[in-house]
Protein backbone atom coordinates (compact mmCIF):
# COMPACT_ATOMS: atom_id res chain seq x y z
CA UNK A 1 0.00 0.00 0.00
CA UNK A 2 3.08 2.50 0.94
CA UNK A 3 4.28 1.48 -2.14
CA UNK A 4 1.48 2.26 -4.30
CA UNK A 5 1.13 5.61 -3.04
CA UNK A 6 4.84 6.76 -3.12
CA UNK A 7 4.35 5.66 -6.72
CA UNK A 8 1.23 7.84 -7.39
CA UNK A 9 2.80 10.66 -5.64
CA UNK A 10 5.80 10.26 -7.96
CA UNK A 11 3.79 9.89 -11.16
CA UNK A 12 2.26 12.89 -9.97
CA UNK A 13 4.71 15.15 -9.58
CA UNK A 14 6.42 14.20 -13.03
CA UNK A 15 2.80 14.93 -14.56
CA UNK A 16 2.55 18.59 -12.53
CA UNK A 17 6.45 19.23 -13.69
CA UNK A 18 6.66 19.04 -16.97
CA UNK A 19 2.86 20.79 -17.71
CA UNK A 20 3.07 24.51 -19.23
CA UNK A 21 2.30 27.15 -16.47
CA UNK A 22 -0.95 29.49 -17.13
CA UNK A 23 0.43 32.86 -17.90
CA UNK A 24 3.95 32.30 -18.14
CA UNK A 25 4.68 30.68 -21.29
CA UNK A 26 6.76 33.08 -23.96
CA UNK A 27 8.98 32.23 -26.93
CA UNK A 28 12.47 33.37 -26.52
CA UNK A 29 11.61 36.56 -28.82
CA UNK A 30 8.48 37.56 -26.74
CA UNK A 31 10.87 37.19 -23.67
CA UNK A 32 10.78 40.37 -21.17
CA UNK A 33 14.83 40.55 -21.61
CA UNK A 34 15.18 42.75 -17.99
CA UNK A 35 12.59 40.18 -16.53
CA UNK A 36 13.79 36.68 -15.46
CA UNK A 37 13.21 33.80 -17.82
CA UNK A 38 13.35 29.95 -17.69
CA UNK A 39 14.16 28.13 -20.24
CA UNK A 40 13.41 24.65 -19.69
CA UNK A 41 12.30 21.10 -21.40
CA UNK A 42 9.89 18.58 -20.92
CA UNK A 43 11.32 15.36 -18.89
CA UNK A 44 14.19 17.39 -17.66
CA UNK A 45 14.47 16.40 -13.65
CA UNK A 46 16.53 19.53 -12.93
CA UNK A 47 13.77 21.46 -14.46
CA UNK A 48 11.15 19.68 -12.67
CA UNK A 49 12.28 20.87 -9.35
CA UNK A 50 13.69 24.55 -9.82
CA UNK A 51 9.73 24.90 -11.48
CA UNK A 52 8.49 23.11 -8.65
CA UNK A 53 9.62 25.68 -6.06
CA UNK A 54 9.01 28.85 -8.35
CA UNK A 55 5.51 27.70 -7.64
CA UNK A 56 6.12 28.05 -4.08
CA UNK A 57 7.98 31.54 -4.35
CA UNK A 58 6.35 34.97 -5.26
CA UNK A 59 9.22 35.68 -7.89
CA UNK A 60 7.96 36.71 -11.48
CA UNK A 61 8.82 34.85 -14.66
CA UNK A 62 8.28 33.85 -17.94
CA UNK A 63 8.88 29.99 -18.88
CA UNK A 64 10.28 28.95 -22.30
CA UNK A 65 10.30 25.32 -23.41
CA UNK A 66 12.95 25.07 -25.83
CA UNK A 67 11.90 21.95 -27.37
CA UNK A 68 9.31 23.93 -29.09
CA UNK A 69 11.16 27.25 -29.97
CA UNK A 70 14.28 26.40 -31.60
CA UNK A 71 15.68 30.23 -30.88
CA UNK A 72 15.43 29.63 -27.57
CA UNK A 73 17.39 26.53 -28.01
CA UNK A 74 19.76 27.93 -29.72
CA UNK A 75 19.85 30.29 -27.21
CA UNK A 76 20.93 28.09 -24.34
CA UNK A 77 23.12 26.24 -26.26
CA UNK A 78 25.24 29.88 -26.56
CA UNK A 79 25.27 30.43 -22.64
CA UNK A 80 26.11 26.92 -22.12
CA UNK A 81 28.89 25.95 -24.25
CA UNK A 82 27.22 24.38 -27.23
CA UNK A 83 24.97 22.59 -24.86
CA UNK A 84 21.60 22.59 -24.11
CA UNK A 85 21.68 22.54 -20.37
CA UNK A 86 18.44 23.55 -18.60
CA UNK A 87 17.33 25.04 -17.07
CA UNK A 88 19.26 28.51 -18.05
CA UNK A 89 17.35 31.19 -16.56
CA UNK A 90 18.44 35.08 -17.51
CA UNK A 91 17.89 37.92 -15.22
CA UNK A 92 18.41 41.04 -16.69
CA UNK A 93 19.63 39.66 -19.65
CA UNK A 94 22.32 38.03 -18.09
CA UNK A 95 22.77 33.85 -17.82
CA UNK A 96 23.03 31.38 -15.35
CA UNK A 97 22.89 27.56 -16.37
CA UNK A 98 21.36 24.86 -13.49
CA UNK A 99 20.88 27.84 -11.05
CA UNK A 100 19.74 27.01 -7.71
CA UNK A 101 16.35 28.79 -6.49
CA UNK A 102 18.74 30.40 -3.72
CA UNK A 103 20.97 31.55 -6.42
CA UNK A 104 18.19 32.96 -8.55
CA UNK A 105 16.66 34.91 -5.86
CA UNK A 106 20.21 36.43 -5.13
CA UNK A 107 20.32 37.44 -8.97
CA UNK A 108 16.67 39.14 -8.53
CA UNK A 109 17.72 40.99 -5.32
CA UNK A 110 20.58 42.26 -6.59
CA UNK A 111 19.19 43.29 -10.26
CA UNK A 112 16.18 44.86 -7.80
CA UNK A 113 18.90 46.78 -5.72
CA UNK A 114 20.81 48.33 -8.78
Amino acid sequence: MTGTLLLLVVVLLVVLGNLPRPGRATTHAAADRTGTVLYWRPGCVYCMRLRTRLLFSRLAYAEVNIWRDPEAAAFVRSVADGNETVPTVTVDGRAMVNPSLRRLREAVAARDAA
